[in-house]
């Protein structure tokens, strides 16, 4: 019996020392380690950062990323009363839809585009969005990672054409999501808007995204305008 009233002790003592220093319960997320070595991964980071933070004024640089939007609500932590559980219906069938995104590295903006399907079309829409949205940049910078359809002989051949010879594509070391800026908006945007969702069709769906992302945009703009007065 004194052997588990101080295991108990001993417990309380730890969870008040972990409450003490800011630590909170959450879930792990799993991660793969970069094949790179260390002092490889480093020198393309640091090129990268040297980019950002030289970048001319006639010159663009964006973080970017593709995200999965699903019907079936991601299920996730949520406030509910003590004592009742939440329940998110769920439409059964799944369908998806995808983003892929551009975030402006000085301003935090967003450019995007939608398709139904995670692939070299629709990075290359994004590409041509960013020329026409950036007409008097004269290099975009596009920091991508190691996803494949960022490497194949569809975008080779866009980045030759006319507009493309605008554009320059840096990739991130392998499997370094944390080095993605635009990953944070994408976690942004399941927290608002994807994660235990109530709704029934992807077409209310999407208007929810689309909603979410011009209010993120305007919200910025707003920013800067209030800095720059």
């Amino acid at each position: 019996m004194r052997q588990k009233t101080g295991v108990r002790v001993h417990v309380a003592t730890l969870s008040l020392a972990l409450r003490r220093i800011g630590a909170r319960r959450g879930r792990p997320k799993p991660t793969v380690g970069c094949p790179w070595t260390a002092q490889a991964r480093i020198r393309r980071l640091r090129a990268i950062w040297w980019l950002v933070t030289h970048l001319p004024p006639d010159e663009v640089a964006v973080y970017e990323d593709e995200v999965d939007i699903h019907l079936n609500p991601k299920i996730g932590l949520d406030w509910m009363v003590r004592g009742q559980q939440k329940e998110v219906p769920t439409p059964g069938q799944n369908q998806k839809r995808y983003l892929a995104g551009a975030q402006d590295t000085r301003t935090g903006g967003l450019v995007w585009v939608e398709g139904q399907k995670k692939d070299s079309l629709l990075f290359i829409r994004l590409l041509w969005e960013l020329t026409q949205r950036y007409r008097q940049a004269t290099v975009i910078h596009v920091i991508v990672d190691n996803f494949s359809i960022h490497d194949t002989l569809q975008v080779r051949v866009s980045l030759l054409t006319e507009q493309g010879r605008r554009l320059r594509l840096h990739p991130l070391p392998p499997y370094c999501p944390d080095d993605n800026w635009i990953e944070r908006t994408w976690e942004d945007l399941h927290a608002n808007v994807t994660r235990n969702h109530k709704c029934r069709d992807m077409g209310q769906l999407m208007r929810n995204v689309r909603a979410w992302l011009r209010r993120r945009n305007h919200r910025l703009a707003k920013q800067r305008q209030q800095v720059a007065a």
